[in-house]
């Protein structure tokens, strides 16, 4: 009776431990490259915010870019800039302090918020492609379809849809019991490393987390892909050569985000369990949270004429 009595206090003493912090190993396996990965993410954090800073300025002070187009662009490099701060300096944090102490509800915080996002970021590339596919397949009635409210009702649509699927998984997961590690082998928290420190069964919460990938990820792809099918076909039944090549340099950038940023989110979390080590996991997470938004702004300010142009005339008022 002693013994077993022992061993229920250890329990619940790990029990208590793991309510109130988790450890995040982040990149603790290469301690002599911390320095070197805080410099290299930390200019790539920087980036990522002057980048889409300079989008959302110039979509705002440049008239020929109040377009819907533009608009959701504008609103999607915000998004970029939420969605990289969820992560980026929390592991700029640890890298520099080599420290990867997380509190529980700093834990939960940070997955809702990731998650909220990541939901949003779906929608709104599906968003922008339906924008593509009105201005394209019906251009006369284009101005009237996508007006400013309307634009305003979808992108409100995009951040407040994901809000109550990702607050009720969150909770839902983090009111499993976690009496077994409190350590969390990746950078951020994310579901399947945390779900690994679950005990019991946690069938339940890893088919939660597959419906709600298959909603915000497998549909809105899903969406994307027709418009897509029916913006092809459009543009391959325009007579000009130079109308077919302009109609798909306005398609080219959104459809190269979409497909990054999919392909990625598809493989993490939609491809079964077993398939996926913890090491591969992490560096999948390292393309969807870092590289990708890293990308985004590039491709579209590089495959952009507009872009480009009211980039050019920001300059030559600062630069004259």
């Amino acid at each position: 009776f002693a013994m077993s009595s022992d061993k229920e206090q250890i329990k619940a003493e790990n029990s208590n431990i793991t309510l109130m912090e988790f450890l995040l190993l982040g990149f603790s396996n290469t301690p002599s490259l911390q320095r070197t990965l805080f410099g290299i993410f930390l200019l790539i954090y920087l980036t990522i915010l002057i980048c889409n800073s300079i989008i959302i300025l110039i979509t705002k002070i440049d008239p020929d870019l109040h377009t819907p187009m533009y608009y959701f662009l504008g609103n999607f490099s915000f998004l970029e800039i939420c969605y990289v701060t969820v992560t980026i300096p929390r592991m700029l944090m640890d890298l520099w302090t080599q420290k990867g102490h997380i509190s529980f509800l700093a834990c939960a915080i940070q997955m809702g918020f990731f998650f909220m996002l990541g939901g949003t970021e779906c929608f709104l590339l599906t968003v922008m492609a339906y924008d593509r596919y009105v201005a394209i397949c019906n251009p006369l009635h284009y101005s009237l379809v996508m007006n400013h409210k309307f634009c305003i009702q979808l992108v409100a649509a995009s951040w407040i849809t994901a809000v109550p699927a990702v607050i009720g998984q969150t909770w839902q997961i983090f009111s499993l019991p976690f009496c077994a590690s409190h350590v969390i082998n990746h950078f951020f928290c994310d579901v399947p490393p945390i779900l690994q420190l679950a005990c019991g069964d946690t069938f339940v919460n890893e088919t939660a987390v597959l419906v709600a990938a298959v909603v915000f990820i497998m549909v809105p792809m899903l969406l994307i892909v027709v418009s897509y099918g029916k913006i092809i076909s459009s543009i391959l039944k325009l007579s000009s050569a130079r109308g077919r090549s302009k109609a798909f340099s306005t398609c080219s950038s959104h459809l190269t985000v979409v497909v990054l940023f999919y392909g990625t989110a598809t493989i993490s979390y939609l491809q079964p369990k077993p398939n996926q080590s913890e090491e591969k996991g992490k560096l999948i997470s390292l393309f969807y949270t870092i590289f990708i938004p890293t990308l985004n702004p590039i491709i579209y300010t590089l495959r952009n004429k507009d872009i480009t142009k009211a980039l050019r005339k920001l300059l030559a008022k600062l630069l004259p």
